[in-house]
């Protein structure tokens, strides 16, 4: 079992809906953990689907949920996306990127298998300096409330399988694959190197 609670990164693509969900519960179950996007921009669904609301990872939380309101607050309340960013705000301050965080993490818990790609394509493009491993999984959770949810509550529970685990490297193929089967949804794992 590790010796410390495990350093853990959630990380969808916009850092609002999945890995804030999923950061939400993880934090309250006592893990030390952050989340992440991978995307160039954060985008919100906007009043039809080729109509994002896209803003900056600089743009706060608080920020997003004021211009949400100016321009449409029932559309925003109906959809659920002033609950959500209400929720991010208590959470932390604004989205953050993964290719812009340079901590170390134990475990790293992707939502989909892009973001999976591009999280391995930035963990093998840094410098290597002290050989930690870091495993990469990927949970492909769909992009809404109701999955974020339900995907936030596997990624707990993997979580605190991990935590408990005698020999995480030896471990974890086979923790996988009982996750996988017992949560039908099919798992990417690799293991990286910082």
């Amino acid at each position: 079992m590790p010796s410390h609670p495990l350093r853990v990164a959630v990380v969808c693509s916009s850092n609002q809906n999945r890995s804030m969900e999923a950061h939400n519960i993880l934090s309250k179950r006592g893990f030390e953990v952050r989340s992440f996007g991978t995307g160039t921009h954060v985008k919100l669904p906007g009043p039809a689907p080729d109509k994002p609301n896209v803003y900056d990872f600089k743009t706060t939380y608080e920020q997003m949920y004021n211009d949400l309101v100016r321009k449409d607050k029932e559309l925003y309340t109906q959809n659920g996306i002033l609950h959500m960013l209400d929720r991010n705000k208590r959470i932390k301050v604004r989205p953050e990127r993964f290719q812009s965080c340079k901590d170390q993490f134990d475990l790293v818990i992707t939502c989909e298998e892009r973001v999976y790609d591009q999280v391995l394509e930035d963990l093998s493009s840094r410098e290597q300096e002290t050989f930690q491993p870091v495993h990469v999984i990927n949970v492909d959770i769909q992009d809404n409330h109701e999955e974020a949810t339900l995907g936030a509550f596997l990624i707990c529970e993997l979580c605190q399988c991990i935590q408990h685990t005698e020999d995480m490297e030896n471990e974890m193929d086979e923790l996988l694959q009982e996750f996988e089967e017992k949560s039908s949804r099919p798992f990417l794992h690799t293991v990286c190197f910082y």
